[in-house]
């Protein structure tokens, strides 16, 4: 019963009551995604792969230069609710200063699991490099189940795929990086992960040696997250430190697990000018 309040991160909210939240957390994400489409250049449902949930969101820069660099967003939801299209809500901002965003689709459970969808995020940046040659440097964001799935992005091997994403920033909001606790809780019933695949899908367990040169790592979390979320953050980091990856831990006050995107819409928050 601990666990299953510690990674429920509706209760933790000061603001808002449980079941309501989610509820609201979708409307601000929805509403904020159709104000960005409305307002920037846009190719939507852009297939990368065969599956129904391969498919990505662009929002291409207000003033593209030759060259631009881009910013993948990864939605959260517990790697089985929401989908790319309440997440462009970060559009604005970023595309007003000639960053494209991508938001990412993939396949959510039931119907994927976690293998497929750490490998369908990988084939995602895949494309974009094979069919954009003009971006110039790929930043990763994810929130939540999102933050989990960029962060096994850091450990791929990229050989198998014969393309190396040219990977300069990553930020991780609110996430899980040890997927062990999640078996224990109501989020496996749609997951149904084993064990082995819990650690075979857990960034904490799968740090690499940061490369020279690697990318900067941001690690976010909210003040009014829980214990377990915010211990999983600060160990993540520290494992990554220990890699001699480059990190960062940024602890925001005054947000919960769900404003703390829901704010990247606005161009004065602090995540957003970082």
């Amino acid at each position: 019963q601990a666990l299953e309040d510690q990674y429920s991160p509706s209760r933790w909210s000061p603001r808002l009551d449980r079941d309501t939240i989610i509820d609201a957390h979708l409307a601000v994400t929805a509403a904020g995604t159709e104000r960005a489409r409305a307002s920037a250049q846009t190719l939507l449902h852009v297939p990368y792969g065969n599956e129904d949930g391969e498919k990505l969101d662009i929002y291409f820069p207000t003033d593209p230069s030759e060259t631009f660099p881009v910013l993948v967003y990864i939605h959260g939801g517990y790697w089985q609710c929401l989908s790319k299209d309440e997440s462009g809500f970060a559009a604005p901002p970023l595309v007003s200063q000639g960053v494209a965003v991508v938001a990412v689709g993939y396949n959510t459970a039931p119907k994927g699991h976690m293998d497929a969808m750490v490998l369908q995020v990988r084939r995602s940046l895949v494309f974009l490099v094979e069919r954009y040659p003009r971006i110039r440097g790929i930043y990763l964001c994810g929130h939540s189940a999102g933050a989990h799935l960029a962060a096994m992005v850091l450990s791929t091997d990229w050989t198998e795929f014969q393309v190396v994403p040219d990977i300069k920033g990553v930020v991780l909001v609110s996430g899980v990086y040890d997927l062990e606790p999640i078996l224990h809780t109501y989020v496996n019933d749609a997951l149904n992960m084993s064990r082995e695949v819990a650690q075979r899908n857990s960034p904490m367990r799968h740090v690499t040696p940061a490369v020279p040169a690697a990318c900067e790592v941001l690690v976010a979390v909210a003040q009014h997250d829980s214990p377990e979320f915010r211990r999983q953050s600060h160990e993540y980091s520290q494992a990554l430190r220990e890699a001699g990856w480059s990190v960062s831990l940024l602890d925001l006050a005054g947000v919960d697990h769900f404003d703390v995107i829901e704010k990247l819409s606005e161009d004065s928050y602090v995540l957003t000018q970082v």
